[in-house]
């Protein structure tokens, strides 16, 4: 691989709802996920591989944290009911289990979500040394509380953005090859098997934790911070895919984003290691308030990995002001400028 990587961060983990304001006031609450990038209404007509072969109507919004971490896509179907699993779905069934926030006080966020309609887990701490906690939000989906290290505007903040994600997977070094030769996380930070006492599950597992650290490239790199995938292989049975009988939209996490510095080159080299795009943009797509280029690729089971190479952003949407990056590619903006994002604050 060359020194400048495929991808830079997590930009956004998706979240399909049944009710987007009521779950983005929660996120508010909980996570601080605060700024509103974009919000738009439209029809979804290029994902129709995953929904059916119908075209469906969506509002999706995309929240940050000026903290620093990946954002929220909180996505609701506005032409159909969102469905929810059939089954109650375990950490090891096949797909994104659970968004990884990190926060730079996680007892002190502990006692805070005391306080947010839901009950977190027991404080531990994680296979690395670091403390953290489970805490399932409104709709009952699971998030693992991290102590994070890289940060871009705290302040006043105990909590930041994504800045991971766990993954059900059925074969454990074809899912490690593809996130480590397809998308470059390539830091092997532990792998081990057995029950776990960090785990919401008693379960026997073989985990795996891929990491790759921040590098400065990409206009929005130092507020994206670095990136962990940890990957589960259930050892006692095999596990259910998350999605079964449903689709892309309904309940529960439907993809993980990564921002995209050079999508010709990461799409070249999917191919070759035998993972091919399932779905590009192919050139600007309109988010409304923001656009890019966009593609999809599944892993070894399925579970959609979004990748997105920002062209427009807004920075000032009261005065019509956008960031327009088509042509910086690797190029990473200026603290000020990014900081500008903020003031775009969700009410």
């Amino acid at each position: 691989m060359s020194q400048i990587p495929h991808i830079t961060g997590i930009q956004q983990i998706g979240i399909g709802t049944p009710d987007l304001e009521k779950a983005w006031q929660w996120y508010i609450r909980a996570f601080g996920m605060d700024v509103n990038v974009f919000d738009d209404a439209a029809e979804a007509a290029l994902m129709i591989r995953y929904t059916n072969q119908k075209v469906e109507k969506r509002r999706a919004a995309l929240a940050l944290n000026m903290a620093g971490g990946g954002g929220f896509e909180i996505w609701q179907y506005t032409s159909k009911v969102p469905q929810p699993a059939t089954f109650d779905i375990r950490l090891g069934d096949l797909g994104i289990y659970a968004a990884k926030m990190k926060s730079k006080n996680v007892a002190a966020l502990h006692a805070h979500l005391q306080k947010v309609n839901k009950k977190p887990g027991k404080l531990g701490k994680d296979l690395t040394g670091r403390p953290c906690f489970w805490i399932n939000d409104l709709h009952g989906y699971p998030f693992q509380v991290v102590e994070g290290n890289d940060w871009f505007k705290v302040k006043d903040k105990i909590t930041g953005g994504v800045t991971g994600a766990c993954i059900g997977v059925s074969d454990m070094d074809k899912s490690i090859r593809f996130y480590q030769e397809v998308l470059g996380i390539n830091e092997l930070v532990y792998d081990q098997t057995g029950s776990f006492e960090d785990l919401p599950d008693e379960a026997t597992y073989r985990r795996v934790l891929l990491r790759k650290a921040y590098t400065p490239y990409g206009a929005f790199s130092k507020l994206l911070g670095s990136i962990d995938i940890e990957l589960f292989e259930r050892l006692d049975k095999s596990g259910r895919k998350i999605f079964e009988n449903r689709f892309w939209g309904d309940c529960g996490y439907i993809h993980l984003c990564f921002d995209t510095i050079n999508m010709d080159g990461l799409k070249a080299r999917s191919q070759a290691k035998g993972h091919p795009f399932t779905v590009d943009s192919g050139d600007t797509f309109d988010m409304g308030e923001s656009g890019g280029r966009f593609a999809y690729v599944e892993d070894p089971d399925g579970a959609l990995i979004e990748l997105v190479e920002t062209h427009k952003v807004p920075v000032l949407k009261k005065l019509n002001l956008f960031l327009h990056l088509k042509n910086r590619k690797e190029k990473q903006l200026p603290d000020w400028m990014v900081a500008m994002l903020g003031l775009n604050k969700k009410r």
